[in-house]
């Protein structure tokens, strides 16, 4: 193949790809994956961007996004910047997305060039277009993950190291170091397993001709070191140790190693055994349905190792190799790959299934390469027996035949394998446009947002598409409900909302059904009044109203309720009473300087037919001035439907079902 006509189908490969990832991260993800990094990468750019590693919330409690370390004041992210800072480098030209197809389109090429090194430049050629073909390949590159830019360094690494070994031109030496140190500080893991059969190989030119191997495996090796020397001061700074990271800080059971694993909640003993099993399975993911053709394509790499073998394996194959063995071997040491899986026991279950075993990213490049080999082997074999046993007409029309069903065969799989992985997280992209529908139009005016957690007190988790800018100035300004009154004095001047959905928290499920961004009205006063109405169902039985305070509670029995029944909560400075129809209180309940006064409305239709409106009123009492915000509102089929999850939704609800607030200072 001739240079140019080979770099044509390089360049050609790499298009296809950076327009394949495109298309798939627009359609599949415009609201991000499933995966809550994505968000934290994205924060990490933006600060970048701003000149910060540090964010510093104005309000305690309220701002700390996915995977920040809190650390005093101020916030950092547990990842290294060397991802984010690609992203950053999009944004700088139009857009993150940009990004992502840059990266995209440089891995291809970079395979086609690796391989080439190794083998030929039909390999390079096929082992690239592999890669595009891998489901593995195509979803984490159109995610803002850091599996393909770290993949990025490595193979700019291997390029720069074969070419320098080729050649011995120190400056490709250069390239190589600087470049898996970069990967280094990225994953320093994910760098140390993919360049230690290159550390292998270097050692061994050494031990042959130390005079000519020494100047540019030094010079590898010195770029490479300072590559980690500046993950080390980055440790520094954030964290204040070099050998603390930040991803330690954070979780400092989230690590290598066996015994007790943990990233948040009780965690995992990680063992031996359960170490070795779900590695077993992932690599059994990887090899059934998230490279080109399957197990088909595994069978033709397997035969081009084979292939590689009996023509006798260079010591630069043994590179590639060697990778399949550290990358699969030193993923056992890692307890992210169990945590990977979800629940072991079940099948489809985890972030595998969305998104493919990430951890082994880098295996990849063997698999290419060798289902290369083996490709052109095949057919080369079969050329020659058709020539042989056939006259050259006959020959050619079988052999285009046996390619057409190979390829047929191959394809079918491949795009199986695609389209089952793009469906799985389109049924997530669909639960999540449904839910973000309400935020498509956000408020024109400078607002404050406040979100659910349905994951506990973070930011971004799950809804990293909503984002604060890092001065925490933005248009919109999102914060958890947790400290509402601290947040309305910090931006007195903003419109306020409040962000809520019906359903539990499932994407992959289809739930939640819908959502509701909810004006909040905020009100001070000596006395604050909340007037509500509910719809209550001609076929219901009875109505129960209880009020509930942080100091006790009180409950009504409502015996002429209406379809239209009226409440009315009057608050004022250490007390709540409750007024409405049949209800005739004489007494208070004391509530104290912070309180969520709860006000439940049970109506009770029969089995199966009963359901309960929740209004969740947020007080707050300083020196004789009441301040009340506008009630969170929940429609409950059940008492535990209740707590975040169950938003009132008015165009959700049946007929005669309705609430409407009003809150307002008492003269």
């Amino acid at each position: 193949m001739r240079r140019r006509t080979w770099w044509i189908a390089v360049a050609s490969i790499a298009l296809a790809g950076a327009i394949a990832v495109w298309v798939l991260e627009a359609r599949t993800f415009p609201y991000h994956s499933v995966n809550h990094d994505e968000g934290v990468y994205l924060q990490q750019a933006a600060m970048l961007l701003d000149g910060q590693l540090f964010v510093r919330p104005p309000v305690e409690d309220v701002f700390r996004p996915w995977f920040f370390v809190e650390d005093g004041d101020r916030l950092y992210p547990k990842y290294a910047p060397v991802p984010a800072a690609l992203f950053a480098l999009g944004e700088l030209l139009g857009g993150y997305r940009i990004a992502l197809l840059g990266i995209a389109a440089v891995i291809l090429a970079l395979v086609a060039l690796v391989v080439d090194e190794v083998f030929d430049r039909g390999s390079g050629i096929v082992a690239a277009a592999t890669v595009l073909c891998s489901p593995l390949f195509l979803i984490e590159a159109a995610v803002f993950l850091p599996y393909a830019p770290t993949a990025m360094f490595n193979l700019t690494f291997a390029y720069g190291y074969l070419r320098a070994d080729r050649t011995e031109d120190r400056r490709w030496a250069g390239v190589a170091g600087a470049a898996i140190g970069l990967a280094f500080f990225s994953r320093p893991y994910t760098a140390v397993l993919f360049a230690a059969p290159f550390v292998a190989h270097a050692c061994w030119t050494l031990s042959r001709d130390s005079r000519r191997a020494l100047p540019r495996q030094a010079t590898t090796a010195a770029l490479g070191l300072a590559g980690v020397g500046l993950a080390l001061a980055y440790n520094a700074t954030v964290t204040g140790s070099p050998l603390l990271f930040p991803y330690e800080a954070f979780a400092p059971l989230d690590g290598l190693g066996f015994g007790r694993r943990r990233l948040l909640g009780p965690g995992i003993e990680y063992t031996v055994e359960l170490a070795l099993r779900s590695n077993a399975l992932v690599l059994s993911e990887f090899v059934t349905g998230w490279i080109a053709g399957g197990i088909l394509g595994a069978t033709v790499a397997a035969v081009g190792f084979g292939v590689a073998v009996r023509r006798g394996l260079s010591p630069r194959e043994s590179i590639l190799a060697g990778q399949v063995l550290t990358i699969a071997v030193g993923n056992v040491y890692f307890w992210g790959n169990v945590n990977l899986l979800g629940d072991v026991e079940r099948a489809g279950d985890g972030l595998i299934a969305t998104h493919g075993p990430y951890y082994h990213f880098d295996l990849l490049l063997p698999f290419a390469a060798f289902a290369a080999v083996g490709a052109l082997a095949l057919v080369a074999a079969a050329r020659r027996t058709a020539e042989r046993n056939l006259t050259p007409q006959a020959a050619r029309a079988t052999l285009v035949a046996a390619l057409l069903v190979s390829a047929l065969a191959v394809g079918g799989v491949t795009a199986a394998n695609v389209d089952e992985k793009i469906d799985r997280n389109a049924a997530v992209t669909d639960t999540y446009e449904r839910v973000y529908e309400p935020l498509e139009d956000e408020p024109s005016e400078r607002s404050v947002v406040f979100l659910p957690t349905p994951y506990g007190d973070w930011l971004a988790h799950p809804f990293q598409a909503l984002r604060n800018d890092p001065d925490f100035d933005g248009r919109t300004v999102y914060a958890m409900d947790e400290r509402p009154f601290a947040v309305v004095d910090e931006y007195p001047d903003r419109s306020l909302y409040r962000f809520a959905y019906r359903g539990t928290w499932a994407p992959h499920e289809g739930s939640p059904c819908a959502a509701r961004l909810q004006p909040v009205d905020h009100v001070a006063g000596s006395t604050v009044g909340l007037n509500a109405t509910v719809g209550v169902p001609s076929a219901a039985e009875s109505v129960t109203v209880t009020l509930t305070t942080d100091q006790g509670s009180a409950t009504y029995v409502l015996n002429n309720a209406s379809d239209r029944t009226s409440l009315r909560l009057i608050a004022t400075d250490g007390s709540v009473q409750l007024h409405g129809t049949d209800i005739e209180a004489t007494e208070s309940l004391p509530i104290g300087d912070r309180d969520d006064v709860v006000l439940d409305v049970f109506v009770d239709r029969g089995l199966g037919g009963s359901f309960s409106y929740r209004l969740e009123v947020p007080i707050r009492t300083d020196g004789g001035t009441v301040r009340a915000l506008t009630p969170r509102v929940e429609r409950c089929s059940g008492i535990r439907d209740c707590g975040g999850e169950a938003a009132s939704i008015p165009e959700q609800s049946p007929n005669g079902v309705f609430v409407r607030t009003d809150i307002v200072v008492e003269e």
